[in-house]
């Protein structure tokens, strides 16, 4: 079991339903503050993007922040200096693209991420079939590799994901890109069907982006994961203490719903 999941499965024993938020690396000069306030608000581990020119999960906000932060030179290796200054105290997790780690080189790119806290990685392009090398490569280092299921996906492949998932898996709550919605989803049967087969933690994304959301998709799964209503508030000037009002207003919603 890797080092996140013991962390993870943690704050799931002292019955507390975990808040991931979002951030794209890169997008201004303050993005690490954003960071430091998402922790210092609440966030049990916090989801950082490391951008790529062609994301296939990616909706339009997250697309944008991508844009973004390559027009300013981030790379991966640029990412991993600067978060090398901070030390927020709870687990990073990287979502980005096998290409951008194959570029690093495998072995290299989980060096250099586990060098700096993070923790696990969320690599959507990348199926468990074909993961053995990137596996190997964090391996060494403690460092998990997430999986995703959708609501698309056949009983006997989530299963499957949910044996080979580290950290936690990641329940699509719905089929599409990632963006903010006002319909529920199916995050609630995608999450039965991880908890049928695994107890690993089970945390939703893809869609939730209101408090009272992340409230119902709390009450079926281990946790919530937020990122375009974020990172839509990021890219219209939002400072860090407005990101830390905005998380503290999901870590409130969700306390309150297992009082």
């Amino acid at each position: 079991m890797t080092g996140l999941e013991v962390t993870l499965r943690a704050v799931r024993h002292r019955g507390r339903r975990a808040f991931v938020p979002y951030f794209m690396a890169g997008t201004s000069n303050e993005w690490l503050r954003h960071v430091e306030a998402a922790a210092n608000a609440g966030a049990d581990a916090i989801e950082i993007g490391l951008p790529f020119s062609d994301p296939m999960m990616d909706g339009v906000v997250i697309q944008e922040a991508a844009k973004r932060s390559l027009d300013r030179g981030t790379t991966l290796a640029s990412v991993v200096g600067e978060l090398a200054s901070v030390d927020v105290g709870v687990p990073l997790v990287v979502m980005t693209y096998y290409n951008v780690l194959l570029h690093g080189g495998l072995e290299r790119s989980a060096a250099m991420l586990a060098q700096v806290n993070v923790r696990g990685a969320i690599v959507p392009d990348l199926p468990p079939e074909e993961s053995s090398e990137w596996s190997s490569a964090c391996a060494p280092h403690d460092l998990a590799t997430i999986y995703l299921v959708a609501p698309s996906t056949p009983n006997e492949r989530v299963a499957m994901v949910a044996q080979r998932t580290q950290g936690f898996c990641y329940a699509q709550g719905r089929m599409a890109v990632t963006g903010t919605t006002s319909e529920e989803g199916d995050g609630a049967s995608v999450a039965a069907a991880i908890r049928a087969v695994s107890d690993v933690p089970v945390y939703v994304g893809i869609g939730v982006s209101t408090p009272e959301q992340a409230q119902r998709a709390a009450s079926y799964s281990d946790g919530v994961i937020v990122g375009s209503a974020l990172v839509r508030r990021i890219l219209d000037g939002a400072t860090p203490n407005d990101v830390e009002d905005f998380v503290r207003s999901f870590r409130r919603a969700l306390d309150a719903s297992h009082e």
